[in-house]
């Protein structure tokens, strides 16, 4: 779906070219999902599973650390001083109970962390993926995923290809690329009654040097900035809302974009559908505008656009009601 202007109109993605411009600079999100997914034996009897999300201590993916934060089912079920047995691997050990399923874990390792992760981990593809085959789980990476740490995919971006990429290119796009490590900032629901009350966790980016330069040259040439999938979004409005332009470097954010927010960066942004009460679907509202993606979204269920991670893309140039920077 391609929403500009006041227009809507329907393509394929293979069509994604020709809406873009010479000058027009694509800035994609490189990160790589990590086999997160673990499950073990409690050494008081019963499997448990657990989501690694980040290590403790810290937002950026670290295979040296030892002590990791992650969601674990049965929560309930696993309190400080718990095991959990990977066979062959080793052990982990719960340090701590936190709100909302979150445990802090240490693990004690007869292998490389990495490898452990290789053998024993499992990609975490959504709950509505039930085919876990070696096809979903490699279709469940970017053509250019590069920088390891998320553990959710930036599924805007699962619908390019090489010679997609290689085709945009030629049309004398500038094609850029920052990593963001999805994390619960991302995939988290809204759970309270009034999006003031949602606490929006932080995720970890990377901006490289030339990169920060090419979009600020693209800002000041007031040539159009567009945004591979809301994680790519945030890594660059979060960045310049707390840096007033583009400062390179590793970062972390805890943006949230709701109505009302200011866009600095991004000119136009290819986006999947998002479910409601997500964090996703307020960005994206905010960027085009409540009744212009209500209307949009309406038309996608009449024609039968599909959802989820694996769903159909929407390409949006940003809304005549989004606050502009002035």
């Amino acid at each position: 779906m391609v929403l500009q202007g006041e227009s809507l109109a329907h393509r394929t993605f293979a069509g994604l070219p020709a809406l873009l411009q010479k000058g027009d600079v694509l800035v994609l999100n490189e990160t790589r999902v990590i086999a997160a997914r673990l499950v073990g034996r409690r050494a008081s009897g019963g499997f448990a599973e657990l989501l690694l999300l980040h290590p403790a201590g810290s937002l950026t993916y670290d295979p040296t650390a030892n002590a990791w934060m992650a969601l674990a089912r049965p929560a309930r079920r696993l309190r400080a001083g718990d095991r959990i047995e990977f066979g062959e691997y080793g052990e982990a050990a719960v340090l701590a109970a936190h709100p909302e399923g979150l445990r802090e874990i240490e693990f004690r390792l007869r292998v490389p962390f990495e490898e452990f992760l290789e053998s024993a981990g499992q990609m975490p593809l959504p709950p509505y993926i039930r085919n876990d085959v070696p096809e979903a789980r490699e279709r469940y990476q970017t053509v250019f995923a590069r920088t390891p740490g998320s553990v959710a995919a930036p599924t805007a971006s699962l619908h390019f290809t090489a010679e997609l990429l290689e085709e945009v290119a030629r049309r004398g796009v500038e094609i850029v690329r920052l990593s963001l490590n999805v994390g619960l900032g991302t995939f988290r629901p809204l759970s309270a009654e009034s999006i003031d009350d949602h606490v929006m966790h932080a995720e970890a980016y990377e901006i490289p040097t030339a990169v920060g330069n090419a979009i600020e040259a693209a800002r000041t040439q007031q040539r159009r900035i567009v945004a591979a999938g809301t994680t790519t979004v945030r890594a660059l409005e979060g960045n310049v809302a707390a840096f007033g332009r583009i400062r390179p470097g590793r970062r972390e954010t805890d943006v949230f974009i709701t109505p009302g927010f200011r866009f600095r960066v991004v000119d136009a942004m290819i986006t999947n559908f998002h479910l409601p009460r997500s964090t996703l679907l307020m960005l994206v509202s905010a960027f085009a505008g409540r009744e212009r993606i209500l209307a949009a979204y309406r038309e996608a269920i009449a024609r039968r656009y599909r959802f989820y991670s694996f769903g159909d893309a929407m390409f949006i140039t940003k809304g005549n009601d989004a606050l502009r920077d002035v």
